[in-house]
């Protein structure tokens, strides 16, 4: 009796944590700053367009670039991979200026170790400052626990999926 438990409990455990298993790991945040972008910054837009000026990059929402600056600490001896950092960003009236979301963006892989980090944001213009970043944290995984594109591909492995179930056009 004693050895059936034994075995479905070793069963039970093999298959929760099966080698494809990627555990999610928190990493610390600290010095996390909101900044608006620097004017040389390619995600820094020129003001609106103007008929004399129908170059310049302008969104019609209207948002402003700012950047998510701080430094990361991986405590573990292993790298975390697929970093998401997660915030909420008030506006000087308490109120969150990326509505319906924490998900701030993504760092990609962290060795080891404390690391800057930066992220660009996009702000509704008119939005009321200064801003307060609060609950900054990051969460990565023990394993990739999505298809990487190669150094030669242009395309994400989704992407290439999407493009690849498209019909051919019909011949003229």
């Amino acid at each position: 009796m004693v050895s059936r438990l034994f075995f479905a409990l070793l069963l039970v455990t093999a298959l929760l944590l099966g080698p494809s298993t990627a555990w999610a790991a928190d990493l610390k945040l600290s010095a996390v700053e909101l900044a608006p972008c620097d004017a040389a910054d390619p995600g820094a837009q020129p003001g609106a367009t103007s008929a004399s000026n129908r170059g310049s990059i302008s969104s019609p929402e209207g948002a402003s670039c700012y950047v998510l600056t701080g430094t990361v600490e991986n405590p573990g001896r292993r790298p975390v991979v697929d970093t998401d950092v997660y915030a909420r960003i008030l506006d000087s009236s308490g109120e969150p200026v990326l509505q319906n979301r924490t998900r701030v963006g993504s760092i990609g892989d962290v060795e080891p170790g404390s690391h800057p980090f930066a992220l660009r944001l996009a702000v509704p213009t008119g939005t009321p400052g200064p801003f307060e970043v609060k609950n900054a944290r990051a969460r990565g995984f023990s394993a990739p626990v999505r298809s990487r594109a190669g150094d030669d591909e242009e395309l994400l492995p989704l992407e290439q999926g999407v493009i690849s179930s498209q019909p051919d056009p019909a011949p003229r």
